[in-house]
């Protein structure tokens, strides 16, 4: 899985980046998560990577739940009234510049849409500060930014069903785009498409992020989590779409097993069943396309688990399992979980941070060696925080309750095995389980 351009070849490279996360145990939203998750990004930025111009970085972002009351307003405006939270999805799509290419997108999206049954609800320009400095090089390479809502058929009946539904229309669409070989169809990419979770990124410095998207700085831009990232790669091109956070998964590290991840998930493409997404799956191959980074392809990965029917920590221990064959002293039904997914999925051996949420719940693990560490802590107001490193979070001591480093696998002795630390934030999920209380599990 190559992308060679003279002597860059992209399976060489490699990440050290800063990752991080705020959530509220009790799934309350508010700005100041967002904000605060901000700060973090900021406090992060030296582990960025910029050029000769001070301008031109890596990459950075911020995955967030939907701000509904923020959209409902603006679509409102253009005379469109969304369903009820969690009864519509949001895709946020990097367009071409080149008009008649940015017009062939949209309309295979739409045509994805309306092949599943679905329904497009409107197009939304997404706000941003044209007016913050900005290299001339990352200029140049900037996207056209929008939004399409896509509201769901009368047969999709749980929030579950329609992010399934999302995720055949975002694969198909983007398949189909790749298959029309445009000139400028490389400059095309949907940083998500869900009914819980949106993702602000590019090509931008830490500090620039919440600037450059005006709704991160409106105070109807609510959540109950927040997942940030500033990448630092090396031996790379930077671009926008390879900016974090992806659609599940934030990453600090770099996956030393790709080659053989990708070809084993090749050779099983004709093989890989699921009752849950059925013949949809002949619709998502090629999972990983050609020249992905390692992150983008380990995120299509764990996406696929997830939409297939496994929990969140299950795949995450499935992907990045700790060292457990020669573990004597492990709970023998965690090390007969570890053996039992061996013989479906190879690791994806890092070194590696990995932070990753579906919108509900959040979490962080790092690989069987530890080699990127990463720090979490819960205060005393029921937030959860983690990042690559201790003092990203400016938190007073006395509003501390539970510091801690993360781990591999599952934490615990034979006898209290405890998940990676994992929370759940999720807020109002229509219509999946209404009277679901959010929890936490250390």
């Amino acid at each position: 899985m190559t992308n060679s351009c003279g002597l860059y070849r992209s399976e060489f490279e490699h990440d050290a980046c800063g990752v991080g996360f705020i959530a509220h145990i009790k799934g309350q939203k508010s700005h100041s998560i967002v904000s605060q998750a901000l700060d973090v990004l900021k406090n992060l930025r030296h582990r960025g990577a910029v050029g000769a111009d001070p301008l031109q970085g890596d990459g950075a972002g911020i995955l967030i739940q939907i701000p509904d009351q923020l959209y409902r307003d603006d679509m409102m405006n253009q005379g469109v009234k969304l369903p009820p939270a969690g009864e519509y999805g949001v895709g946020m799509v990097f367009l071409p510049q080149e008009a008649a290419s940015r017009h062939a997108c949209e309309e295979e999206i739409e045509r994805a849409v309306a092949a599943e049954g679905q329904m497009i609800l409107g197009w939304r320009d997404v706000p941003i500060d044209r007016s913050m400095p900005m290299s001339p090089v990352v200029r140049e390479k900037e996207p056209v930014i929008r939004q399409v809502f896509i509201g769901h058929s009368p047969d999709v009946l749980v929030t579950d069903a329609l992010e399934r539904k999302l995720y055949i229309i975002r694969k198909r669409s983007s398949i189909a785009i790749a298959n029309l070989h445009l000139k400028h169809c490389k400059e095309f990419y949907i940083c998500s498409c869900s009914a819980r979770t949106v993702v602000y990124k590019g090509q931008l410095l830490a500090t620039q992020v919440g600037i450059y998207y005006r709704d991160l700085q409106d105070a109807r831009c609510i959540s109950a989590l927040a997942m940030i990232h500033q990448r630092f790669s090396t031996n790379t091109f930077p671009q926008w779409q390879l900016a974090h956070p992806f659609r599940y998964i934030a990453h600090n590290g770099e996956i030393n097993t790709l080659r053989g991840n990708f070809n084993w998930i090749l050779a099983r493409e004709k093989h890989i069943s699921s009752p849950v997404l059925g013949d949809d799956l002949k619709k998502l191959w090629p999972l990983i396309f050609q020249g992905q980074s390692d992150s983008a392809s380990f995120d299509n990965a764990f996406e696929l688990l997830t939409m297939a029917g496994y929990s969140l920590a299950q795949a995450a221990l499935m992907l990045i399992p700790e060292a457990w064959e020669k573990n004597k002293t492990m709970n023998p039904r965690l090390r007969a979980l570890y053996e039992y997914n061996a013989a479906m999925m190879e690791p994806w051996d890092g070194p590696a941070a990995v932070a990753f949420t579906n919108g509900r719940q959040i979490g962080a693990i790092l690989d069987r060696n530890g080699l990127r560490p990463a720090r979490y802590l819960e205060t005393k107001d029921d937030l959860v925080i983690l990042a690559s490193e201790s003092g990203a979070a400016v938190i007073d001591e006395s509003r501390i309750r539970l510091p801690r480093p993360a781990s591999s696998g599952v934490r615990g002795d034979r006898e209290k095995p405890h998940p990676p630390p994992l929370a759940s934030g999720a807020g109002q999920d229509s219509l999946a389980r209404p009277g679901a209380g959010p929890h936490y599990r250390q």
